[in-house]
């Protein structure tokens, strides 16, 4: 079975600066949940791996965080879809831990549970963090402009930016990239990356 690794907040559902909390404050990105159930219809697992430090720093405990996952988990069966797991980090950035994504810990794991090898699988993310571990386990760094995505966009650009841009792919959304990957286009959009480095 195919798989494909998705970041949460800023990928699936709205973000927030001030962190996602409670249920109230789940939102989905239009589209995106309807893309799930697309990939789910079309014999792809889709798996969640998301960074929480909000439990680290006191925010919402791990059952508000539980219960936070199983709304998602229920509003995208609604839909259609179904998320197969969801691997999160509870760690703040401080705490020096193996699965915070940069950390690719999150990435091994499933890897190792699901007994799949990540080159090659596309990892859908908004942040900077979230290219680098796809990259350093050998995924497919794939970019979506929704939540942190734009201004992520404009930091691999920068000199100093620990990717360069033609080592991402980046779509308007979770749809988009779908829709793209659905249609055969994600294959030839990197053969012209690769083509061109």
């Amino acid at each position: 079975m195919k798989t494909i690794i998705l970041d949460r907040d800023g990928v699936i559902n709205q973000d927030s600066d001030d962190f996602i909390k409670s249920v109230d404050e789940w939102q989905p990105i239009p589209g995106s949940l309807d893309a799930i159930a697309l990939l789910h219809r079309h014999g792809f697992r889709v798996v969640v791996l998301t960074n929480q430090s909000g439990i680290a720093r006191g925010l919402f405990n791990l059952a508000t965080l539980n219960e936070i996952h199983r709304h998602m988990l229920n509003e995208t069966r609604a839909k259609g879809g179904l998320i197969e797991a969801v691997f999160f980090c509870p760690h703040g950035p401080d705490e020096g831990c193996s699965c915070r994504k940069p950390a690719t810990g999150m990435f091994r794991d499933v890897a190792a549970r699901l007994k799949i090898e990540m080159s090659g699988v596309p990892a859908v993310g908004d942040s900077m963090r979230d290219l680098q571990a796809a990259q350093e386990v050998g995924a497919l760094p794939v970019l979506v402009k929704t939540g942190k995505g734009k201004k992520t966009l404009k930091m691999l650009k920068k000199d100093d930016s620990p990717l360069a841009p033609e080592e991402v792919i980046d779509f308007k959304d979770l749809a988009s990239f779908t829709d793209a990957l659905l249609a055969g286009d994600l294959d030839v959009t990197i053969r012209e990356r690769l083509g061109s480095l």
